[in-house]
């Protein structure tokens, strides 16, 4: 019975991703019938149309996501180690706040940072959504690091200060390994915050020359003429990189669901 219901409710949660897939090879001269359940007459002109014309757009995303989570590692690891290990004062606070940050709504952000943006003259740049998409991401990190780092037990750190290891050596070579599953778990949602971004590409990137996928999908949607076949089919290309990555990365966000969960 019980893997029965898991069966139906796990049908019903992919069911929007079936869709996806049947719509996207459904032609577009057979959009204003009724819908069907199966690709009667399957076509892959959405997917030859994504090919054409949306690469440069999945570059693009491919390099914001990237860059995101290497800005957002290089700022999180090292605050999550000194809130974690340092012990500085007000540390307390500073995480009370990293968790306040969390809960600003999106758009109250993407418009506070347009008119930083203009000011500035750095819209329609790639590592302007970099730097964007990295406030989203920094905060979560830095919670979820220290978390882990927190669990590395002390002992081992003051045995490698008493062989001479400073500070900074014990961060890269005891506490940052140590920490290797809340890496890739802040690494992994870094990436997929920064690959399904609309919201800060909307408002900072709407003009630039390069843009990520998700305002080319956007593209594809105008008054009077939505091209679903392509958009479904973009958006079933866009999903293969963050789906690949989940299942690659899913022993390690597993894991570290239990060995993460140490508070200080």
């Amino acid at each position: 019975m019980r893997t029965a219901v898991g069966v139906l409710l796990t049908a019903l949660m992919l069911f929007p991703v079936y869709w996806m897939i049947n719509v996207s090879l459904t032609p577009m001269s057979d959009m204003r019938k009724a819908p069907s359940l199966f690709p009667v007459n399957p076509t892959t002109e959405g997917y030859e149309r994504v090919l054409r014309e949306q690469l440069p757009y999945l570059g693009t995303s491919l390099l914001v996501a990237l860059g995101t989570v290497v800005l957002t590692l290089v700022l999180a690891a090292p605050a999550a180690y000194s809130l974690a290990k340092l012990r500085p004062a007000g540390r307390q606070t500073l995480s009370f706040l990293l968790l306040v940050a969390q809960m600003i709504p999106g758009i109250i952000m993407a418009l506070g940072f347009y008119g930083i943006y203009v000011k500035l003259g750095i819209t329609n740049t790639w590592w302007g959504l970099v730097l964007a998409d990295s406030t989203i991401a920094v905060p979560f990190a830095v919670l979820v690091l220290t978390s882990f780092m927190a669990s590395v037990p002390d002992e081992v750190l003051q045995a490698a200060k008493i062989d001479g290891a400073g500070p900074w050596r014990s961060f890269v070579s005891i506490v940052l390994p140590a920490s290797r599953n809340g890496v890739v778990t802040a690494a992994l949602f870094s990436f997929l915050w920064a690959w399904s971004d609309f919201l800060f590409a909307a408002t900072l990137d709407s003009g630039g020359r390069l843009q990520p996928v998700t305002l080319g999908i956007y593209r594809y949607i105008g008054n009077n003429n939505q091209e679903w076949n392509s958009i479904m089919a973009t958006a079933v290309v866009a999903s293969v990189p963050a789906t690949v990555l989940i299942v690659v990365a899913q022993r390690f966000v597993a894991a570290g669901v239990t060995s993460g969960a140490v508070k200080d």
